[in-house]
């Protein structure tokens, strides 16, 4: 299938909004004549709760309950619990946690795919009483052999089995008599079918694995493909919307449904791409991986694709939608940049976050013609954007903190900032002049020397003179707070870290977490509530230096850890 990387023109399928082919489907199923008419539209998202969702769910999240929402509808959430290994409750709460974050409910229509089990496991035996379903004593090995292949039918020494011995080994199965592995159930359709789906698949396996609600009650587990269309057609589902790798097994989604006794109208199952971004891996299992050997601090880490990851990191809620929106829905596998994301979050923030100022990499820079001992507050707009914002007072005195890079004792050719002999604006004071510098006995700046012109107060000398240094942002020395700044790049440094004949921990970035000691930020921010672990703390532009968020794990009162989002400049190409 093709794979193409969105980037600069957005391709038009993306501009168009490619979830109109859902849409058009529902809207053709609702219409007078519809096999849905006059019916409610009635999705679900049934998420597996082995892991935490990451990015990825996301696109399936947002159209199983925007759709619904779209069409006036219902969204269930079911958690797909049928596969007790790995599965827990802390993912659970996480996943409910992360679905309201994003601002979707599904009110009352919270279920567990191991609500049906008892039901379910009813079915599997009116499938034995209508001759089909048998008992098969395959292996695991024996079953690929005997699948045959595009040339050559299936084959099961164990499709005649009679009825009553079935029943009879399907309960004993049940009643955990046998070891794992010993006997399946398997649906009996067609050994000769085009679509391996359909050659016999196994609809229940043994497994002897305490489930995480169920306890020790079931040793046999039933298969997704056979649990799932079940489970849709009891809730009422109307259109079971999946992604792509589930094409191949509509046929047998439809086979469950008309074939076991539930008084139901038939799911329809629509599928779409799944969604691939670059420089990360979506897989549960290899994310897994990166927490349990260590490679991450945890599935919250700041440079995971996880929701929990994101949220911690900085991102909204409507930056993820609207990331969402912009990708669209398609047939197409495709991998979409990185880039779109942060942009969608750019633009988030830049429309909504506070302007402060913070000093990553500190030097003293002194106004030494400023009176020794004297504060004044300056008034400084909170966001340019949003006048009803208003301003905040930020005060300024004679020691004040500035980048070490806003200085260079020799110039370099167009340097603007700070040398000997140039004038700046400060930003929201004044303009000074740099006069020197003070060094220690290794070379090193240790101390700015600067004068300032009384009467520019607010950057606008009074003469009217132009001034072509840069403006530049600072902090009081007086009453700046000390902070932890923790900057993140990509976690891999492969765009494709996971592709063919690739081991994606080869490719993780040992550059992603660059962490700054001594930052010096605007005393306000001292006074910020520390966020709820898990929950988005508010974010902040740091001027000139991007979008930052108090840490919801690290940060603490006296001890500020502040996590940048993004940076300022925006390299997707729009």
């Amino acid at each position: 299938m093709e794979c193409r990387l969105l980037r600069g023109g957005m391709e038009k399928e993306m501009e168009d909004n490619a979830r109109n082919f859902i849409d058009a489907f529902i809207q053709e199923d609702i219409a007078p004549g519809g096999q849905f008419e006059g019916m409610t539209v009635h999705t679900r998202f049934p998420p597996e709760p082995n892991g935490y969702l990451h990015i990825g769910h996301c696109k399936a999240l947002t159209i199983d309950f925007g759709t619904a929402e779209h069409f006036g509808g219902l969204c269930n959430l079911r958690m797909d619990d049928t596969n007790p290994a790995k599965e827990d409750t802390e993912f659970v709460d996480a996943i409910k946690e992360d679905i309201h974050w994003l601002g979707f409910d599904w009110g009352d229509r919270f279920y567990y795919g191991s609500d049906y089990f008892e039901k379910t496991y009813e079915l599997a035996i009116e499938l034995i009483k209508k001759g089909l379903a048998y008992v098969c004593e395959l292996t695991p090995d024996q079953f690929r052999e005997y699948r045959g292949d595009t040339t050559r039918p299936a084959v099961s020494p164990w499709r005649d089995r009679p009825i009553e011995e079935n029943l009879d080994l399907f309960e004993r199965m049940k009643n955990g008599e046998f070891p794992e592995g010993k006997y399946t159930l398997r649906a009996k359709i067609d050994l000769a079918s085009g679509n391996f789906n359909m050659r016999d698949p196994v609809l229940y396996r043994i497994r002897y694995i305490e489930h995480h609600r169920q306890g020790t009650k079931w040793c046999i587990y039933p298969m997704y493909d056979f649990a799932h269309p079940i489970q849709d057609a009891l809730e009422g589902i109307t259109h079971s919307l999946c992604s792509l790798e589930y094409e191949a097994h509509r046929p047998l989604y439809d086979w469950v449904v008309s074939n076991v006794s539930i008084p139901y109208h038939k799911p329809r199952q629509i599928e779409f791409a799944r969604l691939g971004i670059n420089y990360t891996v979506m897989s549960k299992r290899k994310l897994r991986k990166l927490v349990e050997e260590g490679y991450v601090s945890g599935w919250d880490d700041p440079r995971m694709p996880t929701l929990c990851g994101l949220r911690r990191r900085g991102y909204t809620s409507a930056s993820i939608r609207s990331f969402c929106e912009k990708i669209g829905v398609s047939k197409v596998d495709s991998t979409v940049d990185w880039a779109l994301l942060e942009s969608c979050l750019r633009d988030d923030l830049n429309a909504n976050a506070r302007r402060v100022m913070a000093v990553l990499r500190p030097v003293r820079l002194t106004v030494t013609n400023y009176p020794e001992g004297q504060t004044e507050l300056l008034p400084i707009e909170n966001n340019p954007l949003k006048p009803e914002d208003g301003v905040r007072q930020v005060s300024f005195s004679r020691h004040l903190w500035v980048e070490m890079e806003d200085f260079m004792e020799v110039p370099a050719p167009k340097y603007k900032r700070l040398y000997p002999g140039n004038e700046v604006r400060l930003k929201g004071a004044y303009l000074v002049k740099c006069t020197g510098c003070v060094k220690d006995a290794s070379g090193r700046v240790t101390e700015i020397l600067c004068e300032y012109d009384p009467d520019s107060r607010g950057g606008d000398p009074a003469d009217g003179r132009k001034v072509k240094g840069a403006t530049i942002h600072w902090v009081n020395a007086a009453d700046a707070a000390d902070a932890e700044v923790r900057i993140y790049d990509y976690l891999f440094a492969d765009p494709e870290p996971d592709g063919p004949d690739k081991d994606f921990l080869d490719n993780l970035n040992p550059e992603s977490l660059t962490v700054l000691t001594g930052c010096k930020v605007e005393a306000c921010l001292a006074q910020l509530p520390m966020p709820e672990h898990g929950k988005n703390a508010e974010s902040f532009q740091f001027m000139r230096q991007g979008y930052f968020c108090l840490d919801n794990r690290d940060a603490a009162p006296g001890h500020l850890v502040f996590n940048r989002a993004v940076a300022l400049k925006d390299s997707f190409r729009k």
